[in-house]
């Protein structure tokens, strides 16, 4: 018994029946007459005992982080402090007095924002849920449907997304091409006719409602390649109409980047709708050197009231399909209108001509920039370079019998490929620059699978370790910014990106001094290191390094103003 316990019994005893202890010891008549009243004394106790007890369990915070360096996302300085959270949100930053039911002691690390990744490919992340890649890389919240493809069925996506249980945030656009192939069908080398249109806009406008964020185009795939202007202003007047976000892989990132530009701005004056320039890169030899010209375009369009803002990757080469190397007239209409193609010896030679031009006008002599990363057909190529792949195949790698491999490889189902095809001086010129994102173009990744580009695995600890602790390119709090609040308030993801009162807890803890992404080219399985925490919507699905059971992710709506 305590001696809390103790004094309550002795006092009860004193005031029913008016004795000390040592009266209890020289009159045993009045120890016979205690028998009947310590039950009842005895169920006293232990009722002020739970009482207590559930005072003291009744904490104040559901997750308390005490002992970090807070940087909260808004770009000011670092300060030590402490973080509460209660019911999924912070609650709380600063100096804080309470008890909580878990303490994550952050041992003076870093803690900030959940990053937003606001250009990955995950429309499959219903098969891969738990998501390690973006997790383990501090990323809570992605945004899905880039580069015009994605679910057209947004209501039902996130549906799926709500019963799978993710552990991320998932907001989604809606994909040009994919609204282009639902709403014309057939043949894509025109403009839709005025039906077909209004099918269009009517899948954009419900997908809007349903809440996507907003319209994202990928024009240098087929059926977006086959879009005139004016079909794209007419889409993103239904996205604007929304607030939402008109996001756009453009037409051109090589020499001819600067009529995609002008595209883009058009685009966003006249549908009078906030602009996004995905992954903002310059492709190819006679292309490099121009980012300060590109820079100086937006910066003009921004200066006359236009909203458009920019995400990149860190990394100086892409990954798309190899396809993408053959011309658009090539590609028009299903597989087997292809194979048609190339078995006419006339055609086959327009195309072959086609393909060596393009190498030309890009600086290239060949494509030895380009790496199969994912071939379904036949995984041995995997890793292998084109120069490399016709040898194996053809015996030979001449231009010629490099584009005849591609056409062959197409023909039985095609392949990605990673290309190497940008320079150092340009992605540090772009990334320097305010209003430019940290995106991955990424996707959820298994471990083993595939040699697919390091982006998915390491983007925002390459910035972290690379460009902000080695090169010194962004202060760390800058490049928080630009991975949280600046991703949080170009694409309305209210409350997410800061951390502040009344925000979801979205939550990363790592160590500035060990951030590194492992990641490479020929040996991209590895996840990124130095992330020892990571909170969602308050839920610990990272702890000391060790994934979690907790999925507390979900699908992210468009809160219209």
């Amino acid at each position: 018994m305590s001696r809390a316990m103790f004094l309550f019994v002795r006092s009860s005893m004193v005031r029913r029946y008016g004795m000390s202890r040592p009266d209890w010891q020289r009159n045993p008549g009045n120890v016979r007459a205690m028998r009947h009243v310590f039950p009842r004394t005895m169920k006293l106790c232990l009722f002020f005992t739970l009482l207590l007890a559930g005072m003291v369990v009744a904490a104040d915070f559901d997750l308390l982080i005490t002992n970090a360096l807070i940087a909260d996302g808004s770009g000011a300085p670092l300060v030590k402090g402490s973080i509460a959270v209660k019911g999924g949100k912070i609650v709380a930053v600063g100096q804080i007095e309470g008890a909580a039911d878990q303490i994550i002691d952050a041992g003076g690390n870093v803690a900030a924002p959940g990053f937003i990744d606001v250009h990955t490919h995950s429309e499959d992340i219903c098969l891969n849920p738990a998501a390690a890649n973006f997790l383990r890389m501090g990323v809570t919240t992605i945004v899905t449907g880039n580069c015009g493809h994605s679910r057209t069925d947004v209501a039902k996506f996130f549906a799926e997304i709500e019963e799978s249980k993710v552990a991320l945030n998932v907001a989604t656009l809606i994909g040009h091409g994919s609204v282009r192939d639902q709403g014309m069908g057939g043949s894509f080398i025109r403009a839709p006719n005025a039906e077909q249109l209004a099918v269009m806009k009517g899948l954009v406008d419900q997908a809007m409602k349903d809440g996507a964020v907003g319209l994202s185009t990928g024009l240098i795939y087929v059926p977006g390649s086959f879009a005139k202007t004016e079909e794209l202003i007419e889409l993103a007047k239904s996205a604007a109409a929304h607030d939402g976000i008109y996001v756009s892989h453009m037409r051109y990132e090589t020499v001819r980047i600067f009529e995609a530009l002008d595209e883009i701005i058009r685009i966003a004056k006249e549908a009078k709708i906030r602009a996004e320039v995905s992954h903002i890169k310059l492709s190819g030899p006679t292309a490099w050197g121009k980012a300060a010209e590109v820079l100086a375009v937006l910066d003009k369009a921004r200066a006359e009231g236009l909203q458009i803002t920019h995400d990149q990757y860190a990394y100086t080469a892409s990954s798309t399909g190899l396809r993408q190397t053959l011309p658009d007239s090539a590609l028009e209409g299903e597989r087997e209108d292809f194979i048609a193609r190339i078995a006419d010896p006339q055609q086959k030679a327009e195309i072959i001509a086609q393909m060596a031009e393009m190498r030309v006008r890009q600086g290239r002599k060949d494509y030895s920039y380009a790496v199969i990363a994912r071939c379904k057909s036949d995984p041995t190529l995997n890793g292998k370079t084109i120069p490399e792949a016709a040898k194996m195949k053809r015996g030979a790698d001449t231009l010629e019998d490099q584009i005849e491999f591609i056409l062959d490889l197409e023909a039985q189902g095609g392949a990605s490929a990673i290309f190497h095809g940008m320079n150092e001086d340009d992605l540090q010129a772009f990334l320097k620059h305010p209003l430019t994102m940290i995106a991955s173009d990424g996707g959820p990744r298994r471990l083993g699978e595939d040699v697919p580009h390091p982006r998915s695995y390491g983007n925002n600890a390459r910035v972290l370790g690379r460009y902000v602790r080695e090169l010194k390119l962004l202060s760390l709090e800058e490049a928080v910014r630009r991975m949280t609040s600046l991703p949080a308030q170009t694409f309305r993801l209210k409350d997410r990106g800061q951390l502040k009162a009344g925000a979801f807890a979205d939550i990363v803890i790592f160590d500035p001094a060990k951030v590194t992404d492992p990641s490479t080219f020929n040996d991209p399985h590895h996840h990124a290191e130095g992330f020892s925490d990571v909170i969602v919507n308050g839920g610990v699905v990272i702890r000391d390094g060790k994934l979690t059971e907790v999925r507390s992710g979900g699908p992210l709506r468009l809160k219209e103003p």
